[in-house]
């Protein structure tokens, strides 16, 4: 692994010829200084090119598509509108790879099946009250 390519928390190499980066002028706060500098950062990642077992690169694929983009513009400085796309694409990563456990269809509670009746009740006790009871 070379020095500049990243690694995800979750263990997904991306290697620095999978990365592009463009510079924009941004729209953040800044005054006069977003009008001089281009400290936007966007950062694309082929997704196909990323460092992991096959099954991965799969779901990957799948759930992200064949490139991923990360941008950020919420500092006034480049280095650190850098370190933030490159934070989003790496956690887009890891989150994107992860299995989804399944549901397990459980009982409800107890204390949840009664304050559903008990909102039932509140909400049909409302609506009697709007009713007109004509001459009593």
């Amino acid at each position: 692994m070379e020095r500049d390519d990243l690694r995800t928390p979750g263990g997904i190499g991306v290697p620095a010829t999978a990365l592009s980066w463009r510079f924009t002028r941004s729209s953040a706060p800044g005054g006069q200084h977003v009008n001089t500098s281009s400290t936007r950062a966007e950062l694309r990642c082929d997704v196909a090119a990323v460092d992991a077992p096959a099954d991965v690169v799969a779901r990957l694929l799948e759930r992200l598509g064949t490139e991923v983009r990360a941008a950020s513009q919420a500092e006034r400085s480049q280095l650190r509108n850098r370190e933030r796309a490159t934070a989003r694409l790496l956690a887009m990563l890891d989150e994107a790879a992860a299995i989804d456990r399944p549901r397990r269809a459980t009982r409800p509670t107890r204390a949840s099946v009664h304050r559903r009746l008990d909102g039932k009740r509140l909400q049909s006790e409302r609506k009697a009250s709007r009713r007109w009871r004509g001459d009593d």
